[in-house]
């Protein structure tokens, strides 16, 4: 199969890229930065490198595919974000009509399914349904969990103050996901036969906030670790002050929220909380530690 893969060799992009190669398919790798081009080739795929906002571009890249794996970098421009990454689904949208593309495999996120309350997740809530009226189009709409990479950020945090903590309570469960279990599950979708519209959740494990504390606490040697709890404006302050732009501190704000509230949670629980990735926190905080170590 011919396959498109969005995402330069980002966490996702890379390992999906591998393992599609190696299972012999004729893959071109969207890049906006030139330098990954000989990355790229050195992996066996072909460099397709421009923007993404660049919808000639995008035309001439899935012209003659089979399929394309789609996703929106997860912070475009650091103001009007959520719109930002609307118009680049509407760009991807309107490349795949003209091209006749006929499947998509699209990195969402769980909480995509609600219009509010979960941050920068609702610019893919929208671009689901772009995608939803795409015709004799097949769309798997995979939906990820948090990703453990976003536990990293809070390294900081544990080392100035020996805490760590989100606003939200520890006791609300989050559904959690490992970059190369998106990616096995993205490989997965792409190449076999499906039809319509579906939604497919990619969770590596499912846990609280005493359960993050725990882990990467007996991962770096400080058992008693403890989960806090911050108010909303805390937690944007804290966020501010470690340097993420206004908009984007309060979308992650936003987030905090609805996971506290259970909206973010609650279609992933309507669907049964299916985890089937492999990689578990435990594995991440070997990870997580060595970063911490550094």
């Amino acid at each position: 199969m011919k396959i498109i893969i969005t995402g330069s060799l980002g966490n996702v992009a890379k390992p999906l890229t591998q393992q599609l190669i190696a299972e012999g398919h004729d893959i071109t790798v969207v890049s906006s930065n030139e330098s990954k081009k000989n990355e790229i080739e050195n992996l066996g795929a072909q460099a397709a490198i421009g923007s993404i906002t660049d919808l000639d571009f995008l035309v001439q890249t899935f012209e003659g595919a089979d399929a394309a794996f789609l996703m929106t970098p997860p912070n475009m421009g650091g103001i009007n974000i959520v719109e930002n990454t609307i118009n680049a689904g509407k760009n991807y949208a309107e490349a795949i009509n003209l091209t006749k593309v006929k499947k998509v495999v699209m990195l969402s996120s769980i909480g995509a399914e609600s219009p509010v309350e979960n941050g920068p997740i609702k610019g893919l809530h929208f671009i689901e349904k772009l995608y939803n009226n795409l015709e004799n189009t097949s769309v798997t709409f995979l939906r990820a969990g948090y990703f453990y990479l976003n536990f990293l950020n809070d390294i900081p945090l544990i080392k100035n103050a020996g805490i760590i903590g989100a606003n939200f309570p520890q006791d609300a469960k989050v559904p959690l996901v490992h970059p190369t279990d998106i990616a096995k599950a993205a490989a997965e979708e792409l190449v076999k036969d499906s039809e319509g519209k579906n939604v497919k959740y990619i969770v590596s494990d499912e846990l609280t906030g005493t359960d993050f504390a725990q882990v990467f606490g007996k991962a770096i040697g400080k058992p008693e670790l403890p989960w806090i709890e911050f108010k909303d404006e805390d937690s944007l302050n804290g966020m501010l002050q470690a340097g993420l732009p206004q908009e984007m501190a309060e979308l992650y704000t936003e987030m905090g929220r609805g996971i506290r509230t259970g909206i973010v949670q609650k279609d992933f629980i309507e669907h049964g909380s299916v985890v089937d990735g492999k990689v578990k926190l435990e594995d991440f905080a070997k990870e997580f530690a060595g970063k911490f170590n550094a």
